[in-house]
């Protein structure tokens, strides 16, 4: 998938979105999900699910944080999130905060 091309704007800051827009997105033709305020595009990930399709188009469109944690994923689950990242959620929408230095 090439999400890193599309998922900057044209000064390389990460795209940004409104939970409105994320939950439009909630078929096996386009499938996203939100994870720790990031909005992930895995449609291209339905059939390759270990949990099968289903466990994601069940959480399409929606925050996917929670059942995320309970069900607990691998180093190498979050690792393979990054190639679906498409952008995060507007700072209204955020449930976490990004540790600040």
């Amino acid at each position: 998938m090439e999400a890193n091309d599309s998922s900057k704007s044209h000064e390389g800051v990460p795209k940004v979105f409104s939970l409105k827009e994320v939950s439009k997105h909630s078929s096996s033709d386009s499938c996203w999900i939100v994870i720790q305020d990031n909005v992930y595009d895995v449609t291209n990930f339905l059939n390759e699910h270990p949990g099968g399709e289903d466990v994601l188009l069940g959480q399409a469109g929606m925050d996917a944080t929670e059942i995320f944690q309970i069900v607990g994923h691998s180093m190498d689950a979050h690792e393979m999130m990054k190639e679906y990242w498409i952008g995060e959620l507007s700072d209204e929408y955020k449930k976490f905060k990004k540790d600040t230095e």
